[in-house]
């Protein structure tokens, strides 16, 4: 039967609403990368140093959690100071391992034989089954288990160039003259331990206790290594015998006081600060790839305007705009992905080379294979950018009306896209915003540092647009050069804000890094206050502080001494709470992690200012009393009347709070966190912790004189020159600070892009401008006379505001975080001018050099 021409046709598929703007996307790219450049550099480094960051810190976990037997020394290990294990408590290790290790490290004084030279050195003694797992190496060959059979020792190499000593030579440690047997390559289990503050000396434990060192009430760390049953495994024990192991250590040694830790989480601390270091960088890259993103939203900006008679043509033969504007935002994406892709490219490539040529330099063997999450979360940071600064001229796109191809239009559009451009902007940057904070467990830190981001994004977006207003209402000055430079950077086009924006945060923030780093450099190595000691003195029996006094005495008249009980007790609970389940603000974490020292006092210590409760009478008798630090008591949740338990010994200790006291840390005298009730620890045997106070004007000689004297009357006592020790501290901090600067420097890298950009976007204004010129009479040398003022009026508008903001920013750490005096450095100032001349005298010259190569006839003609 033939099909009535009545009946109803099937219908047309109809067409994507995609189909079409995807067809005069690819059309529009055949002309390649053209306008793109900056686009895509500006995001690819922005992904790459995300992404990067993310890579290494994925390589450096992943390498800490492979390496953790290794690192600990074993499968799990237990932590105490003072107590060595009883005879029940290595029992009820025994149980549990297949292989038990015993090491103690201690604080101490290696000196040449005649007393003429001293050295603090970080002692451990080891058994003989160190180490349980890895290897310690000794150069030339050399056994340990054979130097330990001699009585020797063995050291690290710094040890032998400090006091020019070699292997042979004899050297005193307490009250002990050993015999250096070999020299220290590698230590496996170093990082395990202890911050170090001098170099490893490793002897026996006969070696040890004929030194004297260790007594009751010595600050000395006893380590306890154990590999379990299927640990035979290069991985170790797997998480059930490592949980059941726990749970029986913990069961047969409930109130022990040690620190358990097993192979996977072998160094929390370790693992903290790189956590907390990824979270830093990833901020600093996201704020390069925000900075970047002027660059995108230039580049879209300067396509969108070369595209404006297209724009109409499309729009006059029935284009909508929303067709329009998928158009470009198909293209643009397009663009988006492969600069996304050359970022990660970068992030999967230079990490494994930097573990390749500098591995060996780093403390954690890190593990170099590829990290998916973090390559994800850089792309999406790079997806939510790139759309954060196009949608905005995007969204001008589609006001263009075809009445363009009759007319041009001057000057700046400065109206706002329609109200869904201006909605989706808003909700990607919230998006973006609440992945950076929530990524990272300082969210605080966090929320705050967007917050600063987008204050001083807008802030430098105001000021540059003040700067353009300014220019154009300023007097005319009598030098053509002059008025011709200021007329350039008050110009609708002109690339005056785009500088500003681009280096003033770059700039601002390596204005900050450098005067924190000034002021903080200053306080650690100027003057000190004058109350502070000269000398901290560790593990003084309470029968040699007399000997202490006389010989401080004698030796520098008027000297004083002042001495406080020193133990050691690990925080096991704050009220109900077990510090295990407690989640501490990052800056008094400190305080619940290992062991910590603490003291008692029958009246307020010195330097102590009490803020609430009342302090204990001289005699008093009853319950167990603590006074706590009041700061860190807010930040923990605790207060008056609540209960702190504190295993000290082996044995826990419950005190309640009578009282909260203000301490003045800057004095650095000394201070404790928790002090007790005398009689809290009555019977706890412990020694001194002293102080010597030299008057002023003590000559070096007398110094030195001091430091041998109580070398030679008290070879256990460790004396520690206060000022040695903060220029130890100091030249940690200043390569931590070269670390942040080189951070930052990224940014400045991402501004030095968008300048590129802004420069190559007003290059056909500056071209045409600089024909008229020259067609008028001008020279070249004139107009390179103002070309360079402009630039060197730019560049000093920049650094002016970078110098002000960073110097506000450094101010308030400094003050709010640090809490430490403010101190503005001409030197941070200078180096900031001179970065921001050379990056912006630097693009320009490149820039005039461009625009006096323009043939005068073609630019005439075409215009």
């Amino acid at each position: 039967m033939l099909d009535s021409p009545l009946q109803p046709q099937p219908a047309a598929p109809r067409p994507s609403p995609w189909a079409l703007p995807l067809r005069l996307a690819v059309r529009n790219m055949r002309s390649g990368l053209d306008g793109f450049v900056v686009f895509l550099m500006s995001l690819a480094l922005g992904v790459a140093v995300i992404g990067a960051v993310g890579q290494l810190a994925g390589a450096l976990e992943a390498g800490l959690e492979r390496q953790g037997r290794q690192i600990i020394g074993g499968d799990v290990t237990l932590v105490r100071m003072h107590a060595r294990a009883s005879e029940a408590e290595r029992a009820a290790m025994a149980k549990v391992a297949t292989g038990l290790s015993e090491t103690a490290t201690l604080r101490s004084m290696a000196r040449l034989p005649d007393g003429s030279d001293s050295m603090l050195i970080e002692l451990k003694s080891v058994d003989a089954a160190y180490p349980l797992v890895g290897r310690l190496d000794l150069r030339a060959g050399a056994s340990l288990a054979a130097v330990l059979a001699r009585g020797e020792i063995a050291v690290e190499p710094i040890l032998l160039e400090r006091l020019g000593l070699a292997v042979g030579d004899r050297v005193s440690i307490g009250a002990a003259k050993a015999v250096i047997g070999a020299v220290i390559d590698k230590e496996p289990d170093g990082l395990g331990d202890r911050l170090s503050y001098g170099p490893r000396v490793i002897l026996g434990h006969a070696t040890l206790e004929a030194t004297g060192l260790i007594a009751p009430g010595s600050l000395v760390r006893w380590r306890y290594a154990m590999t379990l049953p299927g640990g035979g495994d290069p991985s170790g024990a797997g998480p059930a015998e490592l949980t059941d192991a726990r749970a029986a250590l913990a069961a047969a040694m409930p109130e022990s006081g040690y620190t358990v830790s097993d192979r996977r989480d072998p160094s929390p601390q370790i693992r903290r600060t790189l956590e907390r270091l990824r979270q830093f960088l990833t901020l600093i890259g996201l704020t390069a790839l925000i900075v970047g993103g002027v660059g995108i939203a230039n580049a879209v900006s300067h396509f969108i305007d070369r595209r404006r008679r297209s724009i109409a043509a499309m729009r006059a033969l029935g284009a909508t705009g929303p067709v329009v504007v998928a158009t470009f935002l198909a293209q643009i994406l397009a663009m988006a992905v492969i600069g996304i892709l050359v970022g990660l490219t970068v992030a999967a490539t230079v990490p494994p080379a930097l573990v390749a040529a500098f591995g060996d330099a780093l403390p954690i063997p890190a593990d170099a294979a590829m990290s998916w999450p973090g390559l994800l979360t850089a792309a999406g940071y790079g997806v939510l950018v790139a759309l954060l600064f196009s949608l905005w001229p995007l969204g001008r796109a589609e006001q263009i009306s075809p009445a363009v191809l009759f007319r041009d239009e001057v000057g700046d559009d400065t109206r706002l896209p329609p109200r869904r451009y201006v909605v989706l902007t808003a909700v990607i940057a919230l998006a973006l915003a609440a992945i950076a904070i929530l990524s990272t467990d300082a969210r605080l830190t966090a929320l705050w540092f967007c917050l600063a981001v987008v204050v001083v994004f807008v802030a430098f977006v105001g000021l540059g647009q003040w700067v353009a207003w300014a220019a154009r209402r300023a007097p005319r000055p009598a030098s053509p050069e002059l008025a011709v430079a200021i007329r350039s950077i008050g110009a609708p086009g002109g690339f005056a804000r785009a500088v500003v924006l681009s280096l003033g945060l770059g700039l601002s923030l390596l204005v900050a890094v450098g005067l924190t780093d000034a002021s903080l450099v200053r306080e650690l190595q100027g003057k000190l206050p004058d109350d502070a000691p000269d000398y901290f003195m560790l593990d003084i029996k309470r029968t040699e502080i007399e000997t202490v006094r006389e010989i401080a005495s004698r030796t520098a008249t008027g000297a004083v001494v002042r001495e406080a009980p020193m133990l050691r007790g690990r925080l096991v609970r704050l009220g109900d709470r077990a510090v295990e389940d407690i989640k501490a603000p990052p800056e008094a974490e400190w305080v619940l992690r290992g062991d910590r020292g603490i003291t008692y006092a029958a009246t307020l210590p010195e330097g102590s200012r009490m803020v609430a409760g009342e302090w204990w009478p001289v005699d008093y008798a009853g319950p167990p009393l603590v006074s706590f630090e009041a700061d860190l008591a807010r930040m923990l949740g605790v207060g008056i009347g609540d209960e702190v338990t504190v295993n000290v010994l082996g044995r826990n200790i419950t005190a309640r709070i009578a009282s909260l006291r203000e301490l003045d840390w800057d004095s650095l005298a000394i201070n404790f966190v928790l002090v007790f009730s005398p009689n809290t620890l009555a019977g706890a045997p412990y020694n001194l912790l002293a102080t010597v106070k030299l008057p002023p004007g003590t000559a070096l000689s007398d110094e030195v004189s001091l430091a041998r004297t109580l070398a030679r009357a008290l070879p256990t006592v460790t004396a520690i020159r206060l000022r040695d020790a903060i220029d130890a501290f100091a030249a940690v901090f200043e390569k931590v600070m070269l670390a942040v600067r080189v951070a930052g420097g990224v940014t400045l890298l991402a501004g030095a892009l968008v300048l590129a950009g802004a420069l190559a976007t007003a290059q056909r204004r500056r071209v045409r401008d600089a024909v008229i010129l020259k067609t008028l009479g001008a020279t070249r040398a004139r107009i390179i006379a103002a070309h360079a003022l402009e630039y060197a009026l730019l560049a000093l508008v920049a650094a002016v505001i970078a110098v002000a903001l960073g110097s506000v920013a450094a101010w308030a750490v400094l003050t709010f975080v640090i809490d430490v005096p403010f101190y503005f450095s001409a030197a941070a100032v200078l180096q900031t001018l001179a970065v921001a001349l050379a990056l912006v005298m630097g693009f320009g010259a490149l820039g005039t050099w461009q625009v006096l190569r323009a043939r005068p006839v073609a630019i005439l003609r075409s215009e």
